[in-house]
């Protein structure tokens, strides 16, 4: 028995879980252990990763591609700079955790390798083989002469006489001639050169190159593992006829697979995912084991991948994100702590240094400029400028000098030179270029192809340029922008209030052609001119694959992209012209991007949209209706009604910035208040607010915001009321102060006013500290907010003295601006408020003489004088709601900038008795529509600044 006993204990001895070697048993965690690297990997990639993440931070505003901070990250980690630290390598990245750092760096170099073969697109190739095939052969021919005939006297130098010259000679030149057209293709995206000449044949002779350029990688890499020159041929035979077993059975089998897993019109089920990355990894693997390297074997699976319905761009955004983040930076991490600069320490070798970047510049260079000029028909700038571009070597460069280093090709020495000359080329292409072909040299492809025989940028906004709308006179032509499905609807809402009142049966124009801008003579006849839209949609410009391509078939999806769908089916059922648009750039660039479209479509005004609230399902609170206060709390200082409460609010009317600057936990639902006074504003959404400002600052037209106050529930929508003939009734509120935005806003009013379905009120709101009542009697503190309509026939001395106590600055602050403002305002004032028509005939008709006539019947003017004007206006608003139960809509001016008032006081008041909200709403949309905005007063706020008015925000 004993014998058992021990058998049994020994059992559990055996069983016992080794040591792991964690902080708590006191070992050191970065300690390899060949059978557990997890950790020590861990540790690798996290320095890896936000070693390259900073390094990318700052090269990205000198507007350089990733791929270098990711190079240069590698070379500062390895000896040339942190390897020089002691016990750093060996603890970092000790020699025996290489292999498991190669291994997961190349698992990632093939997917790469199939990304890029999706990005490439043949199609491009077959449009314009006659331009780019010249640049693609002289960029290659060229270049690779020069280094072959470069590399002898490298090889002499530096090169073991073990490694034959030709292996030596065809890597060299490979390097020399191949283009990174990865790199390429974010270059034009990120310089708009996309949709010029220029950028089209760069684009085509890329494609072309990089697929020679492997082709020529692979053929190096079977001489060099072949042993006799059969066994080359051998394995040139088999890689040819697995690409062909690729490019047309193969290819075929996966179009149908699409088709019948319904990838191509949904995008790729997880079965087709499947079956294409075990099409990607046996295809690596049996390019590798044939004696050609894996990477080639991947790149020709990404060609066979089916490019309809956007499957490729959809295939690329599942894998983008683990290969560029974590995958990729170990790949060139790798390559740099094989570089060490420090190799590089004689005169010698930095003169053959020098030599190798002179040379790969210059053949790159010089050929593609050559064939661009004398074959293509370029003039010398422009082919300057393809020359520079197909000069960018990038990462595409580096996997070959690693794919040679590894094959014992290249010494470590001459591996850093090449590296640096890859680097630094790949550097200057982007600012080369800039100051090559600066945008006012840069033409445009025509809309039927790419002609090449079209003008300037800045010649061809001029050709048919239409006159900008003239005081008083319609705004027909509109540029929609649409960023967010979030703000469809805005834009749907705000693009039905300048819709004109349909035309009876009879009238209805049927053509269908662009009509000309209707000028002041025939204004009278604007509704049968349909508006014109531009609806320009924006995709922001990322560091991902899947942008770049998507701005590459920007043709594809302006047909496509469900946005531009859905806003084009829109005009179509409201009878409104919508030419459809698309701008891939980025961020910092979405703002003048906006302006530059609105300049070339020639727009009277452009529409943008702020995010509408959204209920938060994760708050754990339910939308309630909203109940109004049954009675105001009158406070004892002098204030409106309704200053000290909630019931200015329109039914389910909510805050929209509440889900942009409130913090999560002070949230509340919908119809419900936080306490007086709290604070609820942070930065969640401050980058939206930028983009919006950015707007404002730069459009050289019209901008109008609209902000969505309204909710989802559609049984409590306010604006029920249907009229006789069909549609919803909607009534707008516009405060008028004074000042280029409150006239645009007036002239807006008046235009959708030409509606039936739309009334207006307009408020002439002066500011001043005592006011009088008729008969000279002092007027109670609360009824101030109390309006008088405007009466009829008032001349224009009792109008301009409504405006001798208010603070109009235009520019400087002095009496010239001031009258001229006064001057402007009193105009245009008198000539809606003073000439309108009586609103007691029923018969509309006879009453309207022209457009804006009829606009006027339908616009109830009123003047106040009044020291609280916010609360005055908020009042009247809130009245305006629950007397006629319609939909409010709140126009106002911007007025940041050459405002009449300053409303700081009132509104910090406003926001003391409601919430607060932070400086980036006050600063976006002006201090009067924020003050609509905190007390929650309409189902929307329309926001407008004239033309003019922008410059530094």
């Amino acid at each position: 028995m004993p014998e058992f006993s021990g058998h049994v204990i020994s059992l559990f001895h055996a069983r016992t879980a080794t040591d792991q070697g964690g902080l708590l048993s006191g070992k050191n965690p970065t300690a390899f252990n060949p059978t557990d690297p997890l950790r020590l990997w861990i540790i690798q990639v996290g320095i890896i990763v936000c070693t390259a993440s900073l390094l990318s931070l700052g090269l990205r505003k000198m507007r350089q591609p990733k791929v270098i901070a990711e190079v240069l990250g590698g070379i500062i980690l390895g000896p040339t700079a942190m390897g020089r630290i002691p016990g750093f390598t060996y603890r970092i990245f000790p020699p025996a955790s290489t292999p498991y750092l190669s291994l997961v760096a190349n698992i990632g170099l093939v997917l790469f390798l199939f990304l890029v073969g999706l990005e490439i697109d043949s199609g491009v190739i077959k449009r314009n083989a006659r331009l780019s095939a010249s640049v693609a052969l002289a960029g290659m021919i060229l270049p690779f002469g020069i280094g072959a005939g470069l590399s002898h006297a490298v090889y002499k130098e530096f090169i073991s006489p073990d490694i034959k010259f030709t292996h030596f000679m065809l890597f060299a030149g490979v390097a020399y001639s191949i283009t990174a057209f990865p790199v390429l293709c974010r270059i034009l995206t990120e310089l708009k050169l996309l949709d010029t000449t220029v950028g089209i044949v760069v684009l085509s002779a890329g494609v072309g190159n990089d697929i020679v350029g492997w082709i020529l990688l692979a053929l190096s890499v079977a001489l060099v593992n072949a042993s006799s020159g059969i066994t080359a041929l051998y394995i040139l035979l088999a890689c040819v006829g697995w690409t062909l077993l690729l490019l047309f059975p193969v290819k075929m089998a996966l179009r149908w697979l699409a088709r019948k897993t319904g990838s191509i019109e949904s995008g790729p089920t997880v079965f087709f995912m499947t079956v294409t990355m075990l099409i990607v990894f046996g295809s690596a693997f049996f390019t590798d084991v044939i004696g050609v390297h894996a990477i080639f074997g991947a790149f020709v699976a990404g060609l066979i991948v089916p490019r309809e319905g956007g499957l490729a761009i959809s295939i690329t955004e599942k894998l983008e994100d683990m290969v560029s983040i974590i995958f990729l930076p170990l790949y060139f991490t790798l390559s740099g702590l094989s570089t060490d600069l420090g190799l590089l320490n004689d005169g010698i070798t930095w003169g053959y240094t020098i030599a190798i970047m002179v040379t790969a510049f210059a053949g790159k260079f010089g050929g593609c400029m050559l064939a661009a000029h004398y074959f293509a028909g370029f003039n010398w700038r422009e082919s300057s400028t393809i020359g520079s571009l197909m000069s960018c070597k990038g990462l595409v460069e580096l996997i070959v000098l690693n794919v040679g280093l590894s094959a014992g090709i290249l010494s470590p020495r001459v591996f850093s030179m090449f590296v640096l000359e890859a680097l630094v080329l790949t550097f200057m292409t982007t600012p080369l270029v800039t100051w090559l072909y600066p945008p006012h040299f840069r033409r445009r492809i025509a809309s039927t192809g790419a002609n090449f025989d079209n003008v300037a940028d800045e010649e061809g906004p001029t050709v048919g340029k239409h006159p900008p709308p003239q005081e008083g006179e319609f705004r027909m032509r509109f540029t929609v922008v649409l960023d967010k499905l979030e703000h469809l609807p805005g834009m749907m809402a705000l693009t039905q209030l300048i819709q004109p009142a349909p035309l009876p049966i009879h009238e209805r124009n049927s053509s269908s052609g662009l009509e000309p801008r209707p000028s002041s003579s025939a204004q009278t006849n604007h509704l049968q001119h349909p508006i014109s839209t531009e609806a320009l949609r924006l995709i922001e410009l990322s560091d991902r694959v899947s942008a770049v391509m998507k701005s590459s078939v920007s043709d594809s999806l302006l047909l496509t992209d469900p946005l531009l769908s859905i806003f084009r089916m829109f005009g179509q059922l409201n009878g409104m012209r919508v030419a459809p648009a698309l701008s891939v750039v980025k961020f910092e660039d979405l703002a003048y991007s906006v302006a530059e479209h609105a300049r070339n479509y020639d727009s009277d005004m452009i529409f943008i949209s702020w995010l509408p609230p959204v209920h938060d399902a994760f708050n754990g609170l339910a939308p309630e209706h909203y109940h109004p206060s049954a009675t105001p709390v009158q406070q004892p200082i002098a204030l409106p009604v309704t200053a000290t409460t909630i019931s200015a609010k329109s039914p389910l009317s909510t805050n929209p910035f509440d889900i942009l600057f409130r913090s999560p936990n002070l949230r509340t639902g919908v119809g419900t208040a936080t306490p007086l006074g709290m604070d609820v504003s942070n930065s969640v959404s401050v980058t939206h607010s930028q983009f919006v400002r950015g707007v404002f600052s730069q459009a050289t037209t019209d901008v109008a915001l609209f902000v969505d106050q309204s909710t989802v529930d559609a049984t409590s929508i306010v604006g029920g009321s249907m009229l006789d003939g069909g549609g919803m009734e909607q009534h707008v509120f516009l405060p008028f102060f004074g000042g280029p935005d409150d006239r645009l806003a007036l002239e807006f009013v008046v235009q959708i006013c030409a509606n039936p379905r739309v009334r207006g009120t307009v408020v002439r709101i002066t500011k001043s500290d005592a006011v009088a009542g008729v008969d000279g009697e002092e007027i109670a503190p609360m009824d101030l907010a109390r309006l008088r309509p405007a009466e009829e026939g008032k001349n224009m001395e009792e109008l301009n003295a409504l405006t001798m106590g208010s603070d109009t600055v235009y520019g400087q602050q002095n009496t010239e601006t001031r009258l001229q403002s006064e001057t402007a305002d009193n105009i245009i004032w008198a000539r809606y408020a003073t000439q309108q028509p009586p609103t007691t005939n029923s018969d509309s008709k006879s009453t309207r003489s022209s457009a804006s006539s009829s606009a006027r019947s339908q616009i109830e003017f009123k003047t106040l004088t009044t020291p609280i004007p916010l609360h005055a206006a908020i009042q009247q608003a809130s009245d305006a709601i629950f007397s006629s139960f319609t939909k409010l809509v709140v126009v106002t001016g911007r007025s940041r900038r050459l405002a009449v008032e300053s409303h700081r006081r009132e509104l910090k008041e406003l926001m003391n008795d409601h919430e607060h909200v932070g400086a980036e709403v006050r600063k976006t949309i002006g201090d009067v529509a924020t003050a609509f905005v905190v007390a929650g007063v309409g189902s929307g706020v329309v926001v407008l600044q004239a033309a003019g008015a922008g410059g530094i925000d």
